[in-house]
């Protein structure tokens, strides 16, 4: 799978620490291997601290928001 992130989704994960930034991409990894969450529709997935919000399209997962609760 491709991934795609709307530009204010890179500039947050690129702002937060050094371990909420490897949480995300963990986060995201974990989506593009999940074959539950290739509906079409909005989808969100949660860590320890961490959230993102993407949808899929074919084999493109759009991130369209992550954030940290730290």
């Amino acid at each position: 799978m491709r991934i795609e992130m709307i530009q204010r989704a890179a500039d947050v994960l690129f702002d937060v620490p050094d371990e909420m930034h490897e949480e995300i991409i963990l986060l995201i990894d974990a989506v593009t291997h999940d074959a539950r969450t290739r509906a079409p529709d909005l989808a969100a997935a949660f860590g320890e601290w961490c959230w993102l919000v993407y949808t899929v399209h074919g084999d493109v997962v759009e991130v369209l928001d992550v954030g940290c609760a730290r």
